[in-house]
């Protein structure tokens, strides 16, 4: 057979900032740690995966890397080879055994030693070097938000804000890289906020957005600014105040420098789209979502910033598939859902959950309870770490199978 590289597996190890090295001795720690088991895993394992040398490895390789990434073999891109069981996904006696709390704990330390959040200067003179590693490092946080939500990420992000803010209070440095750091502890708090909004802690998501607001005003960064703004403007839509998220919304887009990123500019029509259709303006719905489309395709896409990441067509197509639900265009809203599906980039693993759960809440609005059932069962949810999307799914699955007459929509 010929050799096919596994491009799978490499957008793994770029989504959970793995280099060939980090994932080897990843796979070892975890052979030895969790199963007991010497695994011997070496760079050169690793890149015999990826170019498709080796395409499927041997178990003990296997069951780490499944524990690891939480995914299937064949959802690591691997082939199984003819006649030969698929190991069993490991995932029970080391859970079981632990209490939640140690097992949290543990994830989020495996997870900042991956991320490199624990690799934070604590003293001595900054310099603009520093600063590239901590981007680097805001870039990877971003990228594992995007691809599998929050879960132990939360305090992770929390965990390195701490340290950054400790490097700004006992490191000496310039005022560029003053400005810069700054800059990092606004991205920080805004990637933690969104963590645990995903984790359903809207209290500490409220408390770290306010945090980002903070440092951006701060660094001076407009851009940083507009998205702590932005990211408010999402948490008062959620809590119930459309009206209010409107006019963070109107007021960021009135900005001048947002004219001049068209990308931002973008989401912010399209967030602005769903507040109107919360607050009954179908018709100023449909005008914010075409400019959301105009601003889009205008946007350079090429060195967008890493939390910009997840905006994709297929994003795009998914925000007005929620502002059409909102306006209870539930036909409407079906057809972008399963467009936004067909679009969606293997890296976007919470995202491809969250919307599959949104199609079939849209089934159910229309009553079509089997489509529904059958829609939330397909969800994808290995590795994806988000207790609100956990939470919908049981919503959903519950009323799609609920005797008749005790039904809803589970929205």
């Amino acid at each position: 057979m010929a050799k096919q590289r596994n491009t799978q597996l490499e957008v793994l190890l770029t989504e959970f900032g793995y280099t060939h090295q980090r994932l080897a001795d990843e796979v070892n720690r975890v052979a030895d740690d969790e199963f007991g088991a010497a695994a011997n895993c070496t760079d050169r394992h690793v890149r015999r995966w990826i170019s498709g040398e080796v395409q499927w490895p041997w178990s003990r390789y296997l069951r780490p890397l499944q524990h690891i990434f939480g995914r299937s073999p064949q959802d690591m891109g691997f082939v199984p080879r003819k006649a030969l069981p698929l190991p069993a996904r490991p995932q029970s006696a080391p859970v079981k055994d632990q209490h939640p709390v140690q097992r949290r704990t543990f994830i989020a330390g495996a997870l900042a030693a991956t991320l490199g959040t624990d690799q934070t200067p604590r003293r001595g003179r900054l310099g603009m070097t520093d600063v590239d590693r901590v981007q680097g490092t805001i870039t990877r946080l971003d990228a594992h938000f995007n691809g599998l939500g929050g879960g132990a990420l939360v305090d992770v992000a929390t965990d390195y804000l701490t340290r950054l803010q400790h490097a700004l209070d006992h490191c000496t440095y310039g005022e560029r890289v003053e400005r810069a750091l700054t800059r990092a502890v606004a991205d920080v708090a805004a990637c933690a906020g969104w963590s645990a909004h995903d984790c359903g802690d809207y209290a500490r998501a409220a408390q770290l957005r306010n945090q980002a607001l903070q440092a951006a005003l701060l660094a001076r960064d407009p851009i940083a600014v507009t998205r702590a703004w932005s990211d408010l403007a999402a948490q008062a839509e959620h809590a119930g105040r459309p009206a209010e998220a409107a006019r963070i919304n109107r007021a960021a887009l009135s900005e001048r420098h947002v004219r001049a990123q068209p990308l931002i500019a973008s989401l912010l029509h399209a967030r602005l789209a769903d507040c109107l259709a919360q607050t009954g303006d179908p018709k100023g719905m449909g005008r914010q979502l075409a400019a959301a489309e105009g601003t889009y395709d205008r946007a350079d896409i090429v060195g967008a910033a890493s939390w910009l990441a997840f905006l994709t067509p297929a994003e795009l197509s998914g925000l007005a598939a929620l502002a059409h639900q909102s306006a209870g265009l539930y036909a409407r809203a079906e057809e972008q859902a399963a467009r936004t599906l067909d679009l969606l980039d293997v890296r976007f693993a919470r995202n491809r959950a969250y919307y599959t759960v949104l199609l079939a809440e849209l089934q159910l609005a229309q009553g079509d309870l089997d489509r529904a059932a059958a829609t939330v069962a397909d969800v994808q949810v290995a590795g994806v770490a988000s207790s609100r999307i956990a939470a919908r799914i049981e919503r959903v699955t519950a009323a799609a199978h609920a005797p008749e007459g005790h039904r809803d929509d589970a929205r």
